[in-house]
């Protein structure tokens, strides 16, 4: 690397990240630049690629941010292995998971290529939608959960998988705006957050302090946070960010 160091977009771009990313890793303490420039842009040396390399390996294992700050920061071996032993088992759990999801794909392949008839409930295996039910019941009451439950299972496996694939469709198109460091405010981010707030109000319509609580759990929460920032880093936080803009 140039002796130079790289700079802020060019740092953006290597990584696979965005800069908004970068500025936000900056604003909270996790990854400062080497140096700013007069023109204020921001450049990284060789300490600053190494510390990036390793929040972005955590955040593959969906570890939270202050937990990936303690792990970076800390010199002591035993707290980290004891850190990424956790993260190990989660690994294992997930491979697991996703084991199973994989088999339901392939059936449904197979079914679909045959002609065959396949049942909702093997449709939607390994899809796991109770496993947040009791935290949901008590953040939101019984009677949101037990509607939401209601309205799902009245879809019917065709609208079901239709809502899923709904919900993809506006992850990834977020995606694509938060690595061209799209402007939350700008009528193509508005218009994802008019259709995700559709999405969401088909099992319960959230007021407007009930969105945006909803917009921050989607970036505080790293089950939720990792639900958008498969598609891309930063989609989580361009959709909080939307959010906010859209209940005015």
């Amino acid at each position: 690397m140039s002796t130079e160091g790289l700079d802020i977009a060019a740092l953006a771009r290597l990584a696979g990240v965005t800069s908004r990313t970068l500025r936000h890793y900056d604003a909270i303490g996790l990854l400062s630049p080497a140096w700013t420039g007069r023109d204020g842009r921001r450049h990284y040396g060789d300490a600053e690629l190494l510390r990036l390399q390793h929040i972005l390996v955590l955040r593959e294992l969906n570890v939270p941010l202050d937990t990936i700050a303690s792990i970076v920061d800390t010199d002591d071996p035993a707290l980290v292995a004891s850190l990424m032993h956790e993260h190990y088992v989660a690994l294992l759990e997930r491979r697991d998971r996703l084991a199973t999801l994989a088999e339901t794909v392939e059936r449904t392949i197979t079914r679909i290529e045959k002609g065959l008839p396949m049942t909702a409930d093997h449709m939607f295996e390994g899809f796991d939608h109770s496993r947040y039910e009791p935290e949901a019941r008590e953040r939101w009451g019984d009677d949101a959960v037990d509607g939401s439950n209601a309205a799902w299972a009245a879809l019917g496996a065709a609208g079901q998988g239709a809502h899923l694939a709904e919900h993809e469709a506006i992850a990834s198109a977020l995606a694509r705006l938060a690595a061209a460091d799209a402007d939350p405010a700008s009528p193509e981010v508005q218009a994802l957050v008019a259709r995700h707030h559709a999405w969401v109000s088909l099992f319960w319509t959230p007021d407007r302090d009930a969105y945006l609580g909803l917009g921050a759990m989607y970036v505080e929460d790293p089950r939720f946070r990792a639900t958008y920032d498969k598609h891309g880093d930063g989609t989580a936080e361009l959709l909080r960010e939307a959010i906010a803009v859209f209940t005015g």
